[in-house]
């Protein structure tokens, strides 16, 4: 095999061969490669929504599909998802002008006395991936922290995390404490950690306990479309 075979020109490529290349750019984590493509893209009269559900979108759910089934970890993940952002860099700017549908809003956290980030950080961007819009509170979040956010923007989806078996119970106090002041209906609950488990999220009030990164966003797609649906109805 000769090197020019290994060496793709992206600009060469037809539409159709471009998008399934950047599928495999996102796989492999390829971030300049990706910004480039999208670029030759926008440049060919795509427009940014398409160009991100279509290339980007679809990649990462492919990335999705074989993160859930254990074929790739969450440090390809992390570089995948890594590439993603440097296409969603270029495309986000456009996709406001547009005023492009986004699939939602999500609020997210890891929760009082817990530092761990990785989970949520890759939730963030395989949800962000997805078409979600995400604002991330960081690590170590008081219940007010939650609740002053909430009640600042616009939400459909709050989700929670934790590492730790002592941090977890602080889950159901922000819960409680959405049910206490009326607004618990208002979000889908979404939580996740090592240490949870479905009976977990069952029993502190949550909508839903996501294992992974993966499960979160089918989980959000999910409530997202049964919210549309009830509107629409």
């Amino acid at each position: 095999m000769s090197d020019e075979e290994d060496d793709i020109i992206l600009s060469e490529l037809s539409d159709d061969e471009l998008v399934l290349q950047m599928h495999d750019d996102l796989y492999d984590g390829m971030k300049e490669e990706i910004e480039e493509s999208v670029n030759i893209l926008l440049d060919r009269g795509w427009m940014p929504y398409d160009v991100l559900t279509k290339a980007l979108v679809e990649g990462m759910r492919i990335v999705g599909i074989d993160f859930r089934d254990g074929i790739l970890f969450v440090p390809e993940v992390l570089l995948a998802a890594n590439a993603m952002k440097g296409g969603m860099f270029i495309l986000k700017p456009l996709l406001a002008e547009t005023g492009a549908p986004r699939l939602g809003n999500m609020l997210i956290g890891t929760v009082k006395g817990d530092i761990h980030d990785i989970g949520k950080n890759l939730v963030t961007m395989m949800m962000e991936g997805a078409g979600f819009e995400v604002k991330d509170l960081g690590i170590n979040n008081p219940v007010e922290n939650y609740l002053d956010e909430l009640d600042s923007n616009e939400y459909d989806i709050l989700g929670m995390s934790a590492l730790l078996t002592t941090t977890m119970p602080y889950m159901k106090v922000v819960i409680d404490t959405m049910v206490e002041k009326g607004m618990r209906d208002d979000y889908v609950v979404l939580v996740g950690g090592a240490p949870l488990n479905e009976e977990f999220g069952k029993a502190i009030g949550a909508d839903a306990y996501c294992r992974d990164a993966a499960v979160a966003v089918e989980t959000a797609k999910e409530y997202m479309a049964k919210k549309h649906n009830q509107m629409s109805a």
